[in-house]
């Protein structure tokens, strides 16, 4: 899921990566708003929040949802760091280590959000969440030449609404029958991604109510079990490509 990039992957591995973290996305997202009453992936709605209160005088508050569009920002800026310089060193694990890194952070986050006071743990959550919804963002869009989006829902359902368009197009005869194949494709993956960033919220709801924070230690585990798998595919990807290299210069 985290190895091959943009063209070279499959119908089959987009839909993969999409589900998983979509899922996991959503139950995060949906947890948190459950929890402190503010969405942490969702900039559309927290910089219409910022007008708000901006409008309105509401200076502290103002700076509050500023904050999370920073923090989002930031998290979408270090990923992008880390995957630009695995890149360049042609490292092909370097999204499983970005998806890595957000299980560690996240689990850090979790740790912290159980200890610290009352009053803390509102905008750690919300912030700290911001951040790492940026670095899984940016991973995927990165990986899937923006094919692939896990955190919100909004450019999915638009994309949804522009394929069902195009079919519809085809299905008239206005669009050769050529596309008809790529475009189900594309409304397959961002119908099952919105499903299960759906399904993803009603279980980090219900499981939040169960067993509280913990619930960001379960997901770190859940993403860390994500990364591994990727670095273990990418150390086989670079085993047969030096494979190559030393049966070529043979």
């Amino acid at each position: 899921m985290l190895i091959s990039q943009g063209a070279a992957r499959s119908e089959r591995i987009n839909l993969k990566l999409a589900c998983s973290l979509a899922l996991i996305a959503g139950a995060l997202n949906a947890a948190a708003f459950y929890a402190v009453g503010f969405f942490s992936a969702n900039m559309t709605g927290n910089v219409s929040a910022l007008s708000d209160h901006l409008a309105t005088g509401q200076w502290g508050p103002g700076l509050f949802f500023l904050s999370i569009v920073v923090s989002f920002i930031l998290g979408a800026s270090a990923s992008t760091l880390l995957i630009n310089a695995g890149r360049r060193r042609g490292m092909a694990s370097v999204y499983a280590y970005s998806i890595l890194i957000e299980a560690l952070l996240l689990a850090v986050l979790g740790i912290a959000y159980i200890w610290l006071l009352s009053n803390w743990q509102a905008p750690l959550l919300t912030l700290g969440l911001a951040f790492l919804m940026g670095v899984q963002n940016a991973t995927v869009t990165r990986i899937s030449d923006a094919r692939v989006r896990t955190t919100h829902v909004s450019g999915m359902a638009t994309d949804i609404g522009i394929e069902l368009g195009v079919a519809f197009d085809i299905m008239r005869g206005k669009e050769p029958d050529s596309h008809a194949a790529e475009n189900r494709a594309r409304l397959r993956l961002h119908a099952w991604t919105i499903a299960a960033f759906l399904v993803g919220g009603v279980l980090g709801v219900v499981v939040f109510r169960l067993i509280g924070s913990y619930l960001l230690l379960s997901s770190s585990a859940l993403l860390l079990l994500i990364a591994v798998d990727g670095l273990r595919s990418g150390r086989g990807t670079r085993a047969t490509t030096l494979r190559r290299r030393f049966r070529w210069r043979l």
